[in-house]
């Protein structure tokens, strides 16, 4: 292949006019003959995932297709180290023109930290760790198990569609052991080295005021879960991580523009120290601000993930 450039259909092997199903196929031929476990190369298995991850996903290869540099074209391929190996054409983003300089952005395709195969690489499967959604939401105790499910399923599905589906390297991981009791945390989100502790409220509709630590409506209070004190322990655990603690707040009905939610000098939500509340149609805007603005956001650093998934608090 001139030059050593392949694109994403070249790697598995499809026409660029290829449908989902035909993707699928081609995905799990070229799984089968490249993971490592069969005796593949572990760099190859993760060409094959990023090509697979992109091109299934219509919005992600409709920017790669407009962006891709052809198979033997030196403009914008990512080279393996010291000139060996396959080289990528990798997708340029939309309005980025070529040449330009820019740092890693959150919408780039994931980078892992250290790299597979490496001595220092974490013991977790590339499919794990490619994997965004972890767990699920646990039915913990009897009283209001059903209406707990009910939002943070509601909760799951708009961090699926306004974070997850933006966001390359995010990773949901949902029901968590808290680190400061036996409780369990009901979602963290984690780009880059940025976390966030998320828990979910639901409220009838109508205007609210937060001031910081309860949701005001008339003369009526509803306190918010307490989030702070397991982000602050999570922040000692994950130094090299920026935590921050987030309530997504929900209407009965689901209308995401409800409950409407006015703030408090000082409250609003910006990924701050304080308790950071939202609702749903907020949601993608404010937490992803702060997710994606962190340092290296396309990056998964497997160590932390490994830590995650495994309780190792």
């Amino acid at each position: 292949m001139s030059g050593g450039y392949r694109t994403y259909y070249q790697i598995l092997r499809v026409e660029v006019t290829a449908d989902e199903k035909q993707v699928k196929a081609a995905y799990r031929r070229a799984a089968r003959s490249t993971h490592p476990d069969q005796g593949g190369n572990a760099e190859e298995f993760r060409l094959v995932t990023e090509a697979y991850q992109t091109l299934i996903d219509p919005a992600k290869r409709a920017v790669y297709d407009r962006g891709y540099a052809p198979a033997g074209t030196a403009s914008q391929g990512s080279a393996a180290p010291n000139g060996s190996g396959p080289r990528v054409a990798e997708p340029r983003p939309a309005g980025q023109r070529p040449g330009s300089n820019r740092g890693p952005s959150a919408t780039d395709l994931p980078s892992f930290v250290p790299p597979f195969g490496s001595a220092e690489a974490a013991p977790l499967s590339l499919d794990l760790a490619s994997r965004q959604i972890h767990g699920a939401p646990r039915k913990r105790g009897l009283f209001g198990a059903q209406a707990r499910l009910i939002r943070e399923a509601r909760t799951i599905e708009l961090l699926q569609q306004q974070i997850l589906n933006k966001y390359p390297s995010a990773r949901l991981v949902n029901g968590l052991v808290s680190p400061i009791d036996k409780s369990h945390l009901d979602h963290l989100v984690l780009v880059g080295y940025r976390m966030a502790v998320v828990s979910s409220m639901m409220v009838p509709e109508g205007a609210y005021r937060w001031n910081g630590s309860t949701l005001v409506h008339g003369q009526r209070g509803v306190e918010a879960p307490r989030l702070l004190p397991a982000a602050h322990a999570l922040a000692k655990l994950f130094p090299e991580c920026t935590v921050s603690a987030w309530i997504v707040v929900h209407s009965p009905g689901g209308n995401p523009f409800e409950p409407v939610i006015d703030y408090t000098r000082g409250n609003e939500p910006d990924g701050g120290p304080h308790l950071n509340v939202v609702g749903a149609a907020r949601l993608g805007r404010e937490l992803g601000s702060f997710l994606a603005a962190g340092e290296k956001p396309n990056t998964v650093d497997l160590q932390i993930l490994s830590r995650l998934l495994g309780g190792m608090y």
